[in-house]
Formats: structure tokens, sequence, C-alpha cells
């Protein structure tokens, strides 16, 4: 395995992932998205032709193993890197795919959601970010509609960290508050959608949406100064995406 896709999996135990490596990105203007791969060297993956997110259309049918959650240990801190609000969680959770197993490394969230369905934008999207030993990555996607306020998402935003703020969580937050009952889901192959943008990461979208209150929505939005965090969709190229 690259010695970079290593690192990049070591940089999510910090919480760095999503802040980059010190270069200056943003989701707008001169360091948005349609610049970033001009930014610096390092992200010259953002150019790439397996990038995420997409419009997931056009499945292709297939026999899809379950993913097999073992999530039990939860959340240990909740920071607050400008880009977005992520909690990093204790040692041990995993998921398994293909027989290998991913252990959990953070969840964080988007508004609006970064990957579209049939076209169709959701108002937030969250991202259970994995990796496995060797350092590959694997990411669980979780659709949220408006609606039902989110018990998990409540107890994490009740200790909202300010913009560059990291604290550790005083309460019981368990990732399986944010996963839906089903857990049918599409699969992609893409990158990580913020810079450094790597590639060969395993997307999986579940189909089921999850709901959090408008209200919920908004105090996330307030947290990273009430600008939407959501890359673009990317060409899907050759890709296929299985269901």
């Amino acid at each position: 395995m690259k010695k970079t896709a290593i690192a990049v999996a070591m940089s999510l135990l910090s919480g760095f992932a999503h802040a980059g490596d010190g270069h200056a990105w943003s989701y707008s203007g001169e360091t948005g998205p349609e610049n970033w791969a001009q930014l610096t060297p390092e992200y010259g993956a953002c150019a790439g032709s397996n990038q995420s997110p997409i419009d997931l259309t056009g499945f292709i049918d297939a026999e899809l193993e379950p993913i097999d959650f073992h999530y039990e240990n939860g959340g240990a801190e909740i920071l607050n890197n400008g880009h977005t609000v992520q909690i990093n969680v204790h040692p041990g959770d995993t998921i398994t795919v293909d027989g290998i197993e991913f252990e959990l490394k953070q969840f964080h969230f988007h508004v609006p959601s970064e990957n579209l369905i049939h076209g169709e934008s959701f108002p937030m999207e969250g991202h259970l970010v994995h990796a496995d030993e060797d350092g590959n990555l694997a990411v669980v996607a979780v659709m949220v509609t408006e609606g039902e306020a989110n018990e998990a998402l409540a107890r994490a935003w009740a200790q909202m960290p300010e913009e560059g703020e990291t604290l550790a969580l005083t309460s019981d937050i368990s990732p399986l508050g944010i996963l839906p009952a089903d857990r049918d889901y599409y699969r992609f192959n893409g990158s990580l959608t913020t810079p450094p943008c790597t590639e060969g990461v395993r997307w999986l979208v579940l189909k089921q949406p999850i709901t959090a209150s408008q209200e919920q929505i908004d105090q996330f939005l307030a947290a990273i100064d009430d600008h939407h965090n959501n890359r673009p969709v990317q060409p899907v190229n050759a890709r296929p995406v299985l269901q």
C-alpha cells in the first residue's frame, strides 16, 4: 500500500483530513472546488477521473453482500475544523466489506448532500469514514431528510464546538444513531470529497435516509459560518454504480 494512502488514513485519527494539510481551500471563490487541483501539487488528485461525489443513477443490479456493522464504542470527541463538524470515535467500531474489516475513524456532515440520487439533492449527508489496516478507505454515506429530530445529533449538537475547537464528548453518542433501519446500499469507487481528494475509496451509499429537524440542520450551518459545504458532483465517467 502506498505511503500516501496510509498517511491519509492516519490523519483521519487526528481529525485533520477534512481541514487539509495547511493549504487554504474553501467551497467558493478562488480557493473553491473548481480550483482545488491547482492550489498545490498535493491536491492534484482533485482533477482525477474517479472523483466523488457523483449523481447516482444508471444502476447495475448486483448481489451486494450486506455491510456487517459492529458499532459498540461510540464517539470520543467533537471538533469543528471550519469545513465541517466531525465526531472522532473510540477504537474498535468496524464494518466488514468484501471480507475486509474497516475500522470507523470519524463521522461528519455536509449541507446540502454531496451525492445525488437520481438527480435528487438532500438537505444533509453524513459520512462515516473507515480505514483498513493498510490504509484503504471505505465511506458509508447516509442521506438526511427534514423531519423528526435525530436523537444522536441532539446529543452531539448539545456540545457544538466553535470553529477550531475540539471538545471531549460527555454523552454517549453511537454512530448507530445516524444509521437507518434498512441498510441496503449503492456502491461505487470514488475519492475523498475534500482535498487531497484521494482516490481508491469504497463508497457505500445507504438507500434509506434518516431524518433531522430543520433546527438541527440550521445549527450545523451556523457552526460553520452559514456556508454550504458540499463539493459539486463529479463526472461518473466509466464507473459502474451497483445496487
